[in-house]
């Protein structure tokens, strides 16, 4: 173990609540570690700038950690990190998308129509340098959310955030653990033609730090651009009319011409499972699989395909984020990205495969090219991390698999009613490579005083003149979520449930309501008397 790496206390397995075991519900166990300042941040490269609140959860139920990252937390493996909006260098805002009314961009179409065409006919176009990257799936956690880096000699949880000397790497660019794959510096790949017939993987592409062009950009506060033969078109018609007063012969065109306007307008866009689920001809060149297998508890399909998805793991770490060979082990894998503290939970109103912690495989030709970590919540779907084999760079696989995922959220909709979100970690203004999150609309960012939602547009004013805001415009609105009965608080002391009313009297030494009073309050009130909060 690395020194100076939080050691999560020696607690229970599992506690079960009598009142809830009819239910087969577990009881979330967490233990809180405080406040972590002056390590390093991924994203301006500041040496001491981050800032966040943590605790390790031995576990947790689904509708907790749902109600946890609604007030701004965030999990890595077993860690759950809260960022200090206020204090650290880079403010992470928590975002999500509503699905349901999610269109794609031009440039998600873009990676789509790719696919479909590689799929058809094994054939790749050279990459579009406006298509944003998804960060690495840790879409937070690596320049795709977090790009897990850790230091040498780690142990515990090779991760960043088990350790705080690597809880930079988990918040770093590296350390939070959103979706969607560049690397660590969210790099855009470009990549070559394939041979139609060769059946090899794609070259693997040339990576280059992508630097931002004048004029390109998520610049929510601007209409997206009209293309050029609609305005040419519009033109003609308005030219058309302005002149038929005078030449009545002239109307039969301005006719014409309305009728096409208003039959474009009538023409819904392509949704994206159009373009998911296109037919493909009778015998493509590639054919293309998700599969969706439980990782925690590991499934025998996980367990069966772990060393294939180790690999794959491996490899991405070493040719995108430069790890040295023997640094992402199998162990920092399962640690990572395998081990999660969320009970996997059926429920008769929820979706067929259940909610909790789940990889989403993508098979290419029967083998896996990339892995989608994600939380199946009961009102969303939270991506964790997405890494894939760099032969395959040139698809887009970061930008291809958020989106598959929103539309897997649309699917589980359709049987859960109240899942409609799909949450992508952290969107960072302050660093411009992160700010391609909020293409995908419309989506709200999550205000961190009063934790309500509000649309990213209306938030995007204040974020340029400060890269700390309270997006809620009332000034007079406050957290309604906030503990107000600290002694409500559920304790776990001695392997024995009481509120912490109770715990204070019975508690011997020094006194840590400071300590209480601060879980309480960051974990809001609903979570705090569900939650128990282990106490030595």
């Amino acid at each position: 173990m690395a020194q100076g790496a939080p050691i999560p206390p020696p607690l229970p397995t599992r506690h079960r609540s009598a009142s809830r075991d009819r239910l087969g519900i577990m009881d979330s166990v967490v233990a809180y570690e405080g406040t972590r300042e002056g390590y390093r941040c991924g994203y301006c490269h500041s040496a001491g700038g981050k800032a966040s609140h943590g605790m390790w959860a031995h576990s947790l139920t689904v509708q907790d950690y749902q109600d946890l990252i609604d007030r701004g937390w965030r999990r890595s493996g077993k860690y759950i990190y809260k960022p200090i909006m206020n204090r650290t260098c880079c403010p992470q805002y928590t975002i999500r998308c509503r699905a349901l009314h999610f269109q794609p961009s031009k440039s998600h179409k873009k990676v789509l129509k790719k696919m479909l065409k590689f799929l058809m006919k094994g054939e790749i176009p050279v990459v579009d340098s406006e298509v944003e990257p998804m960060d690495s799936h840790t879409k937070d956690t690596d320049g795709c959310s977090f790009f897990l880096k850790d230091e040498p000699g780690s142990c515990q949880a090779e991760l960043k955030p088990l350790n705080p000397d690597h809880l930079e790497k988990v918040e770093s660019g590296e350390g939070e653990i959103t979706v969607k794959k560049a690397d660590s510096e969210h790099i855009e790949l470009s990549h070559e033609k394939v041979n139609a017939n060769s059946g090899e993987p794609l070259e693997s592409a040339k990576v280059s730090p992508a630097v931002p062009k004048p004029g390109k950009g998520a610049d929510l506060s601007k209409p997206p651009c009209r293309k050029a033969k609609e305005l040419r078109k519009e033109h003609k018609l308005q030219k058309t009319l302005q002149n038929q007063t005078q030449n009545p012969s002239l109307q039969t065109e301005a006719q014409v011409l309305l009728g096409q306007r208003s039959k474009a307008k009538s023409n819904q866009p392509k949704s994206i499972e159009e373009f998911i689920f296109a037919s493909l001809p009778t015998e493509p060149v590639h054919q293309l699989e998700v599969r969706l297998v439980q990782s925690s508890p590991p499934s025998s399909l996980f367990k069966a395909t772990f060393q294939e998805s180790y690999q794959v793991y491996k490899r991405y770490q070493m040719v995108i984020h430069k790890d040295p060979p023997d640094k992402p082990t199998a162990s920092q894998f399962t640690r990572f990205l395998c081990e999660s503290p969320l009970e996997a939970e059926n429920l008769p109103n929820g979706p067929d495969c259940g909610y909790g912690s789940f990889h989403q495989q993508y098979w290419f030709d029967g083998k896996i090219i990339a892995v989608g970590v994600i939380d199946i919540l009961p009102k969303s779907v939270s991506s964790v991390y997405l890494y894939y084999d760099p032969d395959y760079s040139s698809l887009s696989l970061g930008v291809y698999s958020a989106l598959r995922e929103i539309a897997f959220t649309r699917q589980l909709h359709e049987k859960a009613s109240d899942l409609c979100y799909y949450y992508m970690g952290f969107y960072i203004h302050s660093c411009p490579k992160m700010r391609y999150k909020g293409q995908y609309r419309p989506s709200d960012l999550l205000c961190p005083e009063t934790y309500i939602w509000v649309p990213t547009e209306q938030c995007l004013p204040s974020l340029e003149h400060s890269k700390y805001c309270r997006f809620n415009q009332d000034l007079k609105a406050v957290d309604e979520g906030n503990v107000k009965e600290l002694g409500q608080v559920r304790i776990l002391h001695k392997r024995t449930a009481m509120r912490y009313s109770v715990y204070k009297r019975r508690r011997k030494g020094p006194s840590d309501e400071e300590s209480v009073r601060q879980y309480a309050t960051l974990v809001g009130q609903a979570c705090a008397e569900r939650m128990l909060l282990f106490r030595s």
